[in-house]
């Protein structure tokens, strides 16, 4: 026997406001992660670093404290408050970008980015569970979507600003300028944000409901599905993370690009190409999914099948104008599955599962994406490059790329079981 929960009335507006704060607190988050990829050359040369410690400060060492923390504070997050927990996260992650500029070794230089990964670990999940008790079951994928694009305005952005900066002030003042704002939105966020009540869309029971993280764990490991579409994740992470984080480099060395050029020619095609794919994933999942729950899982496999075989002539031609276009093209497609798989990890637990079910679903993803490909991309790099010189980074690129299509099959393995999980889902918290 269940009692239906009337949803609490917030204004649209208010809603569209929340997602907004939410979505550049996102922005905020991968400008002061991504800062580093961009200026990670004038780094190396300063610092005299190999590419498998940048591997190791872009994302090994930065993973591995953000999956860590991420955990225990989603934890926290599905009982308290989730605006509060994301205004702290922003401070300190703000705060260790800008101290980032003050390193004057790479162990100094690394603690600084283990202090981000504190931080940061501390947005998403609270996030997510906010949006999805903002947006009802039918518009969280496109709310999401969205949500998700904070990731590639804060490249874009962080590429512009980062290349710019560093190329005129130096990488120091880039880390300081790019973080420093980030305390002031902080406070704007605390006075302006309001925590929408938890479980809107749920009945009186599901909003009532406070699991145990083992609870939750236990319900997770029902659902073949989730873990598939985790797996999913974390491979096409490892990909985009792994060449994503190194294409910087690439430019520079393999086409002769300056700093600043690079910066805006990622902001443009990179950070836009990310922004139409996230948006386009969340979109064409609500509304091909809308009639069979599988399409959630087709839509990133089907983008990542399109996407592989033009990895070869972008990261092989030597035109550049192509290797742009190429790249432009590639982003688009590979970044689709970010809204449909947040949306239906969600969809498989209560309200008060939420944080905590996109912090293991991004504990996967960063361990294998961030923490993993960047590094191996670094490793490989350094290896091919006694070889070829400079054009080993190309090379360990392509093998690190090819990973994707590993993940594409993952998706295909949670489409066949999504909608039968969905249904269990539906009568475990229906008893």
């Amino acid at each position: 026997m269940t009692t239906e929960n009337q949803p609490s009335v917030v204004p649209e507006g208010a809603a569209r406001y929340a997602l907004f704060m939410l979505t550049l607190a996102y922005v905020l988050n991968f400008i002061d992660r991504q800062i580093l990829v961009i200026i990670q050359e004038p780094i190396k040369k300063e610092l005299l670093l190999s590419d498998s410690q940048l591997g190791l400060l872009s994302g090994f060492s930065f993973a591995l404290v953000y999956i860590t923390a991420g955990i225990p504070i989603a934890y926290w997050a599905d009982r308290g408050n989730r605006r509060n927990i994301i205004v702290l996260a922003v401070t300190v992650w703000s705060g260790m970008t800008a101290l980032s500029g003050f390193a004057r070794s790479f162990s100094e230089l690394l603690l600084a980015r283990i202090g981000v990964g504190i931080g940061e670990a501390g947005g998403s999940p609270p996030a997510h569970s906010m949006i999805s008790d903002y947006y009802p079951p039918k518009e969280r994928a496109t709310a999401l979507g969205i949500y998700s694009t904070g990731v590639h305005i804060g490249v874009l952005l962080g590429f512009l600003a980062g290349g710019f900066i560093a190329q005129e002030m130096g990488w120091r003042v880039a880390f300081m300028a790019v973080g420093l704002p980030g305390i002031l939105f902080a406070a704007v966020m605390y006075f302006t944000v309001r925590e929408p009540e938890r479980g809107r869309w749920e009945t009186a029971e599901e909003a009532q409901y406070t699991p145990t993280l083992r609870e939750t764990i236990d319900l997770l490991m029902k659902f073949r599905s989730f873990w598939f579409l985790a797996m999913g994740c974390g491979l096409t992470a490892f990909a985009g993370y792994g060449n994503g984080n190194f294409t910087p480099p690439f430019l520079m060395r393999s086409h002769g690009l300056e700093v600043g050029e690079v910066g805006v020619l990622l902001a443009v095609f990179g950070g836009g190409g990310g922004i139409i794919g996230t948006l386009l994933g969340g979109k064409l999942a609500d509304h091909l999914g809308a009639k069979d729950a599988r399409w959630y899982m087709w839509v990133p496999a089907i983008a990542g099948i399109l996407a592989l075989p033009l990895t070869f002539p972008y990261l092989l031609l030597d035109n550049t104008t192509v290797v742009m276009g190429l790249l432009f093209v590639v982003t688009i497609l590979i970044n689709t599955y970010l809204g449909p798989c947040i949306a239906m990890a969600h969809a498989l637990v209560p309200p008060a599962m939420r944080s905590l079910t996109s912090a293991i679903l991004f504990f996967v993803l960063n361990l294998i994406g961030l923490g993993m490909g960047p590094l191996t991309a670094g490793v490989l790099s350094d290896y091919f490059s006694q070889t070829y010189g400079d054009d080993g980074l190309r090379y360990a690129m392509l093998i690190v790329g090819m990973v994707a299509s590993v993940g594409i099959l993952m998706f295909f393995m949670a489409a066949r079981t999504i909608r039968a999980d969905l249904e269990a889902a539906r009568a475990l918290t229906h008893t």
